[in-house]
């Protein structure tokens, strides 16, 4: 099974070095699995892109993570699909768990347990949170690191092109094709977001526009909302 991983990108030169360093780390470590790395920038005016061309392929797209994970996804040659945020780590043993996950022909896609790279109670909480949805609902968020077999991928068109929700949109579209699962594995991410502009009010503000997205709200409006509390 082989095995893409795309990465899209903007202005993280604080991260990248570190989180494709490991990845490289990673893939060597297990030299029997066939891997490859595709980072996709959207348009960095720092030094995202000299430090994505010593690791991988680096393509570059239109600004937007569907965009650009869609991008990503039309120059990837594996079976097997993973996109990956710029601040998350995958577990060691990641790809095994995937290809024994997908050995079962009714899997088309899952994700990953989360954990942030902090330890304060609160963290924990709300990666508590976030794991016991996942697992009682099959529903992700991005951070969860997506896999999707590529056949599904192309059957159901990719993310939809719309700057925000894409990652709930896709689990849908997954379930008309097939099932979707959770790993027992955990990724880990990086709270740095939500120190930034604080842990309640991120999560409160998240599940705000999600609800918003229920009721028909549309991304684009999502998004501006998006953009001025960030």
């Amino acid at each position: 099974m082989r095995f893409s991983i795309i990465v899209p990108v903007l202005n993280e030169e604080t991260v990248l070095e570190e989180q494709l360093a490991h990845l490289r780390d990673q893939i060597g470590r297990h030299a029997d699995q066939d891997c490859e790395l595709i980072i996709v920038d959207g348009g960095s005016d720092d030094a995202t892109v000299s430090i994505a061309e010593k690791y991988g392929v680096l393509i570059s797209s239109l600004r937007g993570r569907a965009t650009q994970m869609n991008a990503g996804a039309a120059v990837a040659s594996g079976d097997v699909l993973i996109f990956l945020h710029a601040d998350t780590h995958l577990p060691d043993d990641a790809f095994a768990t995937i290809e024994r996950a997908l050995s079962s022909p009714h899997v088309v896609g899952g994700a990953f347990r989360i954990c942030f790279n902090c330890d304060l109670w609160p963290y924990r909480l709300v990666a508590f949170t976030v794991n016991l949805r996942a697992r009682l609902r099959t529903l992700f968020t991005g951070d969860q690191a997506y896999f999707i077999r590529a056949t599904s991928f192309r059957a159901i068109g990719g993310y939809p092109e719309q700057p925000l929700m894409e990652d709930l949109e896709i689990i849908n579209r997954l379930r008309k094709v097939g099932k979707v699962v959770l790993l027992p594995q955990y990724v880990t991410t990086s709270a740095r977001r939500h120190e930034k502009t604080g842990l309640a009010r991120t999560i409160l503000f998240m599940w705000y526009l999600r609800t918003l997205y229920r009721l028909g709200v549309s991304p684009t409006r999502l998004q501006r909302m998006y953009i001025d509390i960030r």
